[in-house]
């Protein structure tokens, strides 16, 4: 195995946010614009797909609210995502973790979900 370092003249993200058990209701990670640089969905505690719905908005309603970003992790599983150039929100960000993709699904997962976001 190579490894690799490269020195990075700024921090990958200045914020971190946490949340051990993520639900269908909204919550609110950052107030304001920002750039959203990494999520990582730990979905190891379910037999089911989980998704976590990502809003450049302060308070959405979960189910018709439409997300700007859909993120999946598939049953126990947990997957990061890495996003180099960033996205951009506006707003502010806002995240659901359920169990159906697309707008309508507003249903929690079965057991805990933890979400870990990086952002400036």
């Amino acid at each position: 195995m190579t490894v690799f370092a490269k020195t990075v003249a700024e921090p990958f993200a200045s914020t971190r946010s946490a949340d051990t058990s993520a639900t269908a209701t909204s919550q609110l990670a950052e107030t304001g614009a920002g750039t959203l640089f990494l999520i990582d969905i730990d979905n190891t505690n379910n037999s089911a797909k989980t998704y976590v719905k990502m809003y450049d908005a302060t308070a959405p309603t979960i189910g018709t609210t439409n997300p700007d970003w859909i993120f999946m992790a598939p049953a126990s599983v947990r997957r990061v995502y890495s996003i180099p150039g960033g996205l951009a929100f506006s707003t502010g960000l806002s995240y659901a973790a359920v169990t159906t993709a697309g707008s309508p699904g507003t249903t929690s997962p079965t057991s805990s979900v933890a979400v870990r976001l990086s952002f400036d």
